[in-house]
């Protein structure tokens, strides 16, 4: 009898075992041969189109595939390693440089991690112990075939983006936009930063990047769905001028307290997103929405390719195991019927309409729409019929090489919803779980922004950013103008470069008029206001607006003294400007000065993305040196001097 017990036991065992062994996940991190996390490095299982990239740490997470028996790791400029799967649910590898056996040069070590990118180049008089000889243009070539250096492959789109310059207050005392609460030109910028390559001009919208970080701004404490924040120091690039801060920050609202949600995923799955970090990683974070999902929320599935189909019905959140089945068949082939995907998934939004619920298109895609409605005037005309239905969107980016961040923009700005792009899975879990209420609910629709400036205290203003958000100044009483979203939870952050009245720098300026006057002064009592704040806003039902009006008298201190809301977002917005070697980046000559001024205000960061951005910082600055190399053939500099506006701890 025991031995019956014991073979039952077993038996029983060995079927948990298999069980446990055929699901879950395969995790580990992918370094360089000195220890160096390596991001991008492609993770899939052999013989399948079923992967994903590392992280900047080189920390990859992958489902489990049953059937796979080996696991494939590849880089661009290293060997490629295959480990057997058997029972291991940790695997981690270390990749060697490959190399070019038929080039007359070979590269040592082209190494990118989150601290640094080096570039050994064989030159006999630079390299006593390299393994290779020569310095030439086939070096430089075989570089360029790695994927570091030269992205002039790719065919991605992006807006033209025309820098704001200075406006004179008597010519022009209203700056007026449209907020922005997009975050996902800096997780694309990132993207190419771990690819060790240069991020495109247009790709570099300072105002997104600013908007990535979260800042502590107070709760709404009236009727407004936020609450504004403003605060003024001495600007960090140029101490003759102010750098203005204004932060909105919209009402929190429990996760049980969110209205029901009709959602439609419309999931692009054409020949175009059949790559590792297309639909591979759109999988693993739609999984992880689908598991903020609750019982009264509803989902349905479109897919597009050479057409647009149906996958789920209308489908209870907490049927989770039925909706993750209908994710997880999802493959990838054929051409990009994006337009039909739009119709479809708009019609299945009205269908199923929710009167007192969040009814919203959750676009994820690549952006390249090549069969039925493929300009963007078509797609413009489509989504701005429907957003007056209350369907809303939301459009998450994948994938590199064929990108179109144009018609992703366009589609969330004309769809009253917002825009990100999802480079890892880390990513996904920011925008679809820690930011899930300001993803997908939104408090305040065309929300617009103008501020007045007082000429008796503020000679000119350069707002910093918002290039394609700027409006008309009497847009901003025209409830007909559309404009942007605020979702619950998020910040929206705004910074201007002020010159004050009295100073003798040249500015802009303008013939006098003949037929009237510049416009004068105001009254002494109130002459003490730098500025007046205006906010216009609808609910997300309304359809008049309300208005907010705050007067601005705060006094100027010195930048070291500001808050760390000021500071850190004065070093991001410090970044892009170098980034896109702006004209008016002043005193700021080199990456270090932004270091300094993000670390001294980097705060708690409990999360650690303001830690990530200053790692990706100093990355930039050591490709910097890498390019110096290659066009020179001589070192770049080592150290830099730091103006002293930096320097100064709080």
């Amino acid at each position: 009898m025991k031995t019956i017990l014991s073979i039952i036991s077993i038996m029983i065992l060995s079927c948990l075992s298999l069980g446990f062994t055929g699901s879950g996940f395969i995790t580990g991190t992918v370094t360089d041969e000195n220890g160096h996390p390596l991001p991008g490095v492609s993770v899939s299982f052999e013989n399948t189109k079923t992967g994903i990239l590392t992280d900047i740490n080189g920390y990859y997470s992958i489902s489990l595939n049953p059937m796979a028996r080996f696991i494939v790791f590849s880089l661009n400029g290293y060997k490629i390693v295959k480990e057997r799967i058997d029972n291991r649910r940790i695997i981690n590898v270390v990749l060697k440089p490959s190399i070019l056996k038929d080039e007359s040069v070979a590269v040592e070590q082209a190494v990118i991690d989150q601290r640094t990118i080096r570039l050994y180049p064989g030159r006999p008089d630079r390299m006593k112990n390299a393994k290779t000889s020569y310095y030439t243009t086939a070096g430089i070539a075989a570089y360029d075939r790695a994927g570091w250096y030269n992205n002039n492959f790719n065919t991605e789109g992006y807006s033209t983006i025309h820098e704001n310059g200075y406006k004179s207050v008597l010519n022009n005392p209203l700056s007026t936009f449209s907020i922005d609460v997009d975050r996902a030109s800096y997780s694309n910028i990132r993207r190419f930063i771990n690819q060790g390559q240069r991020p495109p001009v247009d790709a570099v919208r300072i105002e997104e990047m600013i908007n990535y970080f979260k800042y502590d701004y107070p709760q709404p404490r009236n009727d407004h769905p936020f609450a504004v924040y403003t605060e003024i120091a001495e600007c960090p690039w140029n101490d003759e001028h102010y750098m203005m801060h204004i932060g909105l920050k919209g009402i929190n609202i429990d996760r049980e307290n969110l209205p029901p949600s009709n959602l439609v995923f419309l999931l692009d799955v054409s020949g175009s997103m059949n790559s590792p970090n297309k639909l591979p990683l759109l999988k693993s974070a739609f999984r992880l929405l689908v598991n903020e999902l609750r019982h009264e929320d509803r989902v349905s599935i479109v897919v597009y390719a050479g057409a647009a189909g149906l996958v789920l019905e209308p489908t209870p959140g907490s049927n989770k195991e039925e909706i993750l089945q209908a994710i997880d068949r999802l493959n990838a082939g054929g051409s990009t019927a994006g337009g039909q995907g739009l119709r479809l998934a708009y019609k299945l939004a009205s269908e199923n309409f929710m009167h007192e619920g969040n009814n919203r298109i959750i676009l994820a895609t690549d952006g390249d729409f090549n069969v039925g409605i493929s300009s963007n005037a078509e797609m413009e005309r489509l989504i701005e019929k429907k957003r007056e239905e209350g369907v809303f969107m939301t459009v998450l980016g994948f994938g590199m090489g064929n990108y179109k961040d144009d018609k992703m923009e366009i589609i969330a700005d004309k769809g009253n919803g917002n825009y990100a792009y999802i480079d890892n899975i880390q990513e996904a879990r920011k925008v679809l779980v820690s930011e899930f209420g300001g993803t997908m609910f939104t408090i305040a629709k065309d929300v617009k922004f103008q501020v007045e400036f007082n000429p008796a205290m503020i000679r000119s203003y350069r707002l910093i950013g918002y290039e394609n958000r700027m409006l008309n100044d009497e847009d901003f009483n025209d409830d007909r103008k559309d404009a942007g979203e605020m979702g619950a939870g998020h910040t929206v952050t705004a910074l201007y470069e002020l010159v004050p009245a009295g100073s003798e720098e040249e500015g802009p300026s303008i013939d006098p008029l003949k037929y009237q006057k510049y416009m004068e002064t105001v009254k002494s009592t109130i002459s003490s206001e730098l500025l007046t704040i205006k906010l216009r806003y609808k609910k997300p039902d309304g359809k008049k607006s309300i208005l907010m009006e705050i007067p601005f008298r705060q006094k100027v201190i010195a930048f070291h003294k500001a808050s760390d809301n000021l500071r850190f977002s004065a070093a991001v917005a410090g970044f892009g400007m170098l980034l896109r070697n702006s004209e008016h980046k002043g005193d700021l000559k080199n990456l270090e000065a932004v270091i300094l001024m993000a670390k001294n205000a980097k705060g708690k960061d409990e999360e650690g993305y303001r830690g990530e951005f200053i790692r990706l910082v100093k990355t930039v600055r050591d490709m910097r040196l890498i390019e110096e190399e290659l066009v020179s053939g001589e070192p770049g500099p080592i150290g830099f001097p730091v103006p002293a506006p930096y320097n100064k701890r709080k």
